[in-house]
């Protein structure tokens, strides 16, 4: 590939580059001129000619944008090709879709579109130029239907050279245009598109060589070819339709084949025959062309699931691929994508389809998995697989207020296509042809069942048998669960009709909330099996009571250790023991009332066991008929018990693991169901565990029942309750509440003060948290003072290597980054760092936490190589261990976004910060303060890249939510403002600008907060207006003008001088910014001084540099002359680079200023005395002040 380089002088050079060596480039997607010869050329450019031609404009426009984006090389087809070389020119088109699909820009030049045409913005138009851009001749052409689909990044210019939009924000219009569907233009595999779709969106374009019409459709279909112009149309056609038999004709099965998983799907040993629902699914669902669905509903076991594997037992060599999926929640749902994805990328390794799953990482987000499998299934070769949905019993449905509830078509692959199977207990589902699944109509069908479970044969004319069978009325799993009682007991048939039927009407009189289910016969059955089950080992029966109070799945023997101390003797021996907890399980599993949970072996240190929905049903309904409060306290006790501290190894998969039954004990507690006295503790350890998953509003809610109940139960000033006040407080600040924070801090920190003494660990804890807290309110020296306190504290108590104390070494690290004490953060983060690593394994948060302040350092120091190496490992080891959406994982994320910006990987950054809005957004909220944040860095990447209206909606947003947080004069808000205010000064909206920047100053003036950063960057916007105007900065007020823009600036640089005063502290920026004004009054000598006394401040800084210089770009430094161009004030010069200006006149970056013939102003190295030691202002520096303003 041969890329194009611009010179400083602007001369083009040629890069040759191998497939292996390729760096980013841009590339140009434009139409030819009629006279082709007026287009420069790969000879004009060898030659160093072809700038007198019209297609050097092109070529500038290119080069320009390119530069724009941080792009130091572009493509451009006229010129980047030697035409006259046939070799290269067919090796270039059969690989010019790829150099399309691989330019980190696509620059669209639309040379029949003005955007300022003078024309009134037709009717039924966005845009004004819209008109004209429907109908540009780009859309009508066939090679630009490949530069239009194969880059991810496209945007469309003007004649002028004016940003119209991009692929993405223009899809409507574009879509309108070329009947293209959206999916493409997003970049959807084309592969996923038939081969006629493909044709059709070129069937309207033309080229000026009729072969082209083909040949451009290489890229599109992905084949190459050899070019053999002057074969006509038709035979290129024919060429092209036999390479693309050769890729795809008899390879669609071996594309899609995944072998059939055994495991994946339950047992079903005891299914019959339901031969007419068989027929009727092999209907509904086989030898279809669109998607055939069926969904099979009705009554809990009454054998949904055992129907759908017995179709794909008879039925599976029929699919190309059968796919078992678990869709009792979100979670199930989402890992059964998992597994699907690694079952599909084992079988088809390497293979095409595969593409976009092997490209996403299978244990990192889950959603991402799903979409990839989904993509996978949604390509227009693979039609021939089937899923089954199992266990659908949660559907979204209208007024279904259950906040657990499945919306199933989130996971539904979106091609019609392929054939799907649902299982659910509800007729609401309408995804599918419905079949109501009937209770077995033929007695020979429940013998069958009855025989096969309880292991005993020859019951076919068994009168006692076919008296059960009748009895329990053709449920399936009824029949299934007496089965397996009377495989393990010597009970006849008739003793178990016997029992069956003494219970049967005890149930009728006391489970009146049951009767939804059909004559009681599947609940009945599981009495009579839990009588048994008391007789033989009451503590599997108490252990069945008990587990109605936790989530029906993973229930381990660590989880129910912690009820050893109840009252029950049984629960007590159930729990004394791992092995008295197996032999219990055990029993359960025998009569089929709870299974092994296998897909939890592999996860976990400790197996779990889960009981099907309609037998938890049972426990809570018929076993604890009348609320058991010593049961439920049970419960909560033992959940909030096994809730780790996220300084454990692995706590996040114990958490993973803990979700269910912690949402089912917040479940009880909001609804008053469990008595919570004296339980203050447990509530804390969920307030804990809704903070570690980053659910902050849940956490504040378990708080402070916490803290309510402590304080009645131990007291205000109880160590215990202090706990909770500090957690409080730690939630406050995290939550952006940071007075709140402070005062839950200070009541924290003084009554541990009183009752464990200074030197106590929590008492440190808390100064340590506080000294955090200060530095976030910007009190940085209250915060340095705590944080060593911490420190020192610690390491007394607890040693230097303690985890505890590397924690505030951390954030001592932190400390002195905001202090701009490098050197000594680094010395912090490496001491962190060595010490995790040697106690803590290497992906553990604590250890990633450190790598990810590394890269905040390393990226302020300018090392930006080795800070990008710090986030990734940071990020992927977050990702391996937390999932996808916890909070150090998205901070992370933003901290990449800002690394990228600074390196102008604009792309790559934006989708950095995409991620984290969204991921804060659905964590904090979209008022959240981190979330806000979020926004204003993407309205200044936006700004970067001259997107005016994407950068505008976030700056707006973000003040908008700053104003709504914490008030119209707060530094948030009005550094929001500036950022607006230079936004539209960049875009030339100077009016708009001027009210910026006005506010930000009013407000400062109304509230007496002149806070230096906001009123200095506002005092510069207005001073570039005024230079950009012309106006005269000093002159006298007169009566009617005291709102001129020219004296409120001149107030309010003389209010920086106040600010100055009034902080103790004198900033240098504020003599740049007075000086270059000085300068436009024509008080050079006062503007001098100025500047002197900036290099003088600059010398206490790091590097001592003053400015850059605009010819060699090297920093000018403090220790030597300065030269400040008098005419347009933009330009500053070293003192090497003015001495060559005096014999050439020359600025290479002369364009980008504001005058043409330079005066330049020699700032000597004089240097000026100030007494940093003093209360306030030098006087001599003062008296100057009092001179300017006079």
């Amino acid at each position: 590939m041969r890329l194009l380089e611009r010179k400083l002088n602007g001369d083009l050079v040629f890069r040759e580059s191998t497939d292996k060596d390729v760096p980013a480039y841009a590339i140009l997607s434009h139409t030819w001129l009629a006279n082709n010869n007026e287009e420069v050329s790969f000879q004009d450019v060898e030659a160093g000619t072809g700038k007198n031609k019209a297609g050097w404009r092109k070529i500038q426009f290119c080069a320009d944008k390119a530069a724009a984006d941080s792009l130091r090389y572009f493509w451009i087809d006229t010129c980047c090709i030697d035409k006259k070389n046939s070799t290269e020119l067919s090796k270039a088109i059969n690989s010019m879709f790829r150099w399309y699909q691989k330019a980190a820009r696509c620059y669209v030049y639309l040379t029949d579109v003005l955007a300022h045409d003078g024309k009134e913005t037709p009717q039924q138009c966005l845009f004004h130029w819209e008109a004209t851009f429907r109908k540009s001749r780009w859309f009508t052409r066939g090679w630009t239907l490949q530069e239009l689909l194969a880059p991810t990044m496209v945007d469309f210019f003007s004649l002028e050279g004016e940003r119209l939009g991009s692929k993405l924000s223009l899809e409507v219009i574009i879509h309108d245009i070329t009947s293209i569907p959206r999916a493409a233009l997003r970049g959807k595999p084309l592969d996923g598109f038939s081969r006629d779709e493909r044709l059709s969106w070129a069937s309207h374009r033309h080229t000026k060589e009729e072969e082209d019409q083909v040949y451009s459709l290489l890229g599109i279909f992905d084949v190459s070819m050899p070019l053999i112009y002057g074969e006509g149309k038709e035979r290129a056609y024919k060429r092209l339709q036999e390479e693309i038999e050769k890729i795809y004709k008899g390879d669609y099965y071996d594309q899609f084949a995944v072998s059939f998983d055994l495991s994946a799907i339950p047992e079903a040993a005891q299914f019959v025959a339901r031969e007419n629902e068989l027929a009727e699914m092999h209907k509904l669902l086989h030898g279809h062309k669109s998607r055939s669905a069926v969904v099979l509903h009705g009554l809990g076991g009454i054998g949904k699931t055992q129907l759908a594997i017995e179709y794909i037992t008879r039925h599976k060599e029929k699919y190309t691929a059968v796919f078992w999926l678990n869709a009792n929640d979100e979670n199930s749902l989402k890992f059964s994508f998992q597994d699907i994805a690694q079952h599909i990328l084992e079988d088809q390794k390497g293979k095409p389809s595969t593409s976009t799953l092997a490209s996403v990482d299978l244990n990192g987000n889950l959603d991402q998995v799903v979409m990839a499998v989904k993509a996978w299934l949604n390509l227009q070769r693979n039609t021939r697989w089937l899923i089954i949905y199992d266990n659908y019993d949660k559907p979204r449905t209208p007024g279904n207020l259950d906040c657990s509830a499945v919306d199933i078509r989130r996971f539904l692959p979106r091609a019609d296509q392929g054939s799907i199977i649902i299982t659910t207990r509800s007729a609401q589902v309408s995804q599918g042809h419905r079949i109501y699944v009937h209770k077995l109509p033929n007695i020979q069908e429940g013998l069958e069942i009855l025989s096969n479970t309880s292991k005993r044969e020859g019951i076919g004319n068994n009168r006692d048998a076919i008296a059960l069978v009748k009895e329990l009325d053709g449920l399936p799993l009824a029949l299934s669960t007496a089965g397996a009682y009377l495989e393990h007991v010597t009970t006849s048939f008739s003793d178990y009709l016997r029992l069956y039927k003494t219970s049967w009407l005890k149930l009728q009189r006391t489970s009146p909330q049951l009767s939804s289910y059909e004559n009681r016969s599947l609940y009945t059955t599981w009495q009579i099996t839990f009588d048994q089950i008391a007789q033989r080992n009451p503590a599997s029966a108490k252990l069945l009571k008990l587990w109605a109070y936790f989530g029906r799945q993973d229930v381990w023997f660590e989880l129910l250790r912690h009820a050893n101390f109840a009252d029950d003797d049984w629960i007590q021996k159930l729990t004394e023991h791992e092995l008295n907890f197996n032999e219990a399980v055990a029993l359960l599993c025998s009569f089929g009332l709870v299974d092994i949970d296998w897909s939890l072996q592999q996860q976990s240190r400790s197996g779990g066991y889960s009981m099907h929905s309609c037998v938890h049903s049972w426990t809570m309904f018929v076993l604890n008929k009348e609320w058991d409060e010593g049961l439920a306290k049970l419960a909560l006790t033992c959940v909030a018990s096994e809730v780790p501290s996220n300084k454990n190894k692995e706590w996040w998969l114990l958490q993973r693991r803990l979700l269910q039954h912690v949402a089912r004990q917040d479940l009880f507690i909001e609804d008053s169901k469990v008595n919570v006295d004296g339980l203050g503790w447990a509530l804390h350890n969920l307030g804990n565990f809704y903070s570690d998953q980053g659910k902050l509003a849940k956490a504040e809610r378990m708080y402070i029942r916490a803290l309510q109940g402590k304080e009645e139960t131990l007291g205000l000033e109880h160590t215990s309750t202090l706990d909770t006040v500090h957690s409080l407080g730690w939630l406050y600040a995290n939550q952006g509440k940071l007075a709140e924070a402070e005062k839950m801090y200070i009541r924290a920190l003084q009554g541990k003060e009183e009752a464990l003494g200074q030197d106590h660990i929590s008492t440190l804890d808390t100064v340590n948290t506080l000294g955090l807290l200060y530095r976030d309110q910007g009190k940085l020296a209250e915060a340095e003072n705590m944080l060593i306190r911490a420190l020192q504290g610690k390491e007394e108590a607890l040693g230097p290597d303690c985890i505890s104390t590397l924690s505030t070494v951390n954030n001592l690290g932190i400390l002195y980054w905001d202090q701009g004490k490098l050197a000594e953060a680094e010395k912090m983060y490496i001491r962190a760092l060595q010490g995790r690593e040697e106690l803590l394994e290497l992906g553990h948060p604590l250890t990633l936490e450190t790598f990810n302040n590394l890269g905040i350092l390393y990226t302020d120091q300018g090392k930006l190589a080795e800070a990008e190496k710090m986030y990734i490992r940071a990020l992927q080891g977050y990702e391996k261990a937390l999932g996808q959406d916890h909070m150090p994982i998205l901070l992370t994320v933003n901290n990449l976004g800002i690394l990228y910006t600074d390196q102008g990987k604009f792309a790559e950054a934006e989708k950095m910060y995409i991620r984290a809005l969204q991921g804060y957004e659905e964590a904090l909220g979209p008022d959240h303060t981190s979330t806000l944040d979020i926004l204003n860095k993407l309205g200044a990447l936006y700004k970067n890249q001259g997107k005016l209206v994407e950068a505008e909606k976030m700056y707006t947003r973000a003040l908008r939510g700053f104003e709504e947080a914490f008030g119209e004069s707060h530094t948030l808000v009005l550094r929001t403002l500036n950022n607006l205010g230079d936004l539209y000064l960049d875009h030339d909206k100077l009016n708009d600008a001027e009210k910026m920047f006005q506010r930000v100053l009013q407000r400062c003036r109304e509230n007496n907060n002149l806070e230096y950063g906001s009123v200095s960057n506002a005092c510069y916007g207005l001073y570039q207006i005024h230079c950009q105007r012309r106006f005269p900065l000093w002159r006298e007020p007169k009566k009617k003008d005291r709102a001129d823009l020219a004296i409120q600036f001149r107030e309010m640089t003389i209010s920086l001088a106040i600010i100055c005063e009034k902080h103790d502290t004198i900033e240098s920026s504020f003599f740049s910014i007075l000086g270059r004004a000085l300068i436009w009054a024509g008080q050079n000598g006062d503007a001098v001084l100025a500047f002197q006394f900036e290099s003088q401040l600059s010398q206490g800084k790091a590097e001592n540099i003053v400015a850059w210089c605009d010819e060699c770009g090297e920093s000018i430094k403090a220790s030597i002359e300065r030269f400040v161009c008098k005419t347009c004030k933009d330009v500053d010069l070293c003192d090497q680079c003015h001495e060559q200006y005096k014999l050439d006149g020359f600025i290479s970056n002369d364009s980008k200023k504001s005058c043409q013939a330079h005066s330049f102003l020699a700032i000597p190295r004089k240097e000026v005395e100030l007494d940093y030691e003093s209360d306030s202002l030098d006087k001599k520096l003062k008296q100057w002040l009092i001179n300017i303003q006079a």
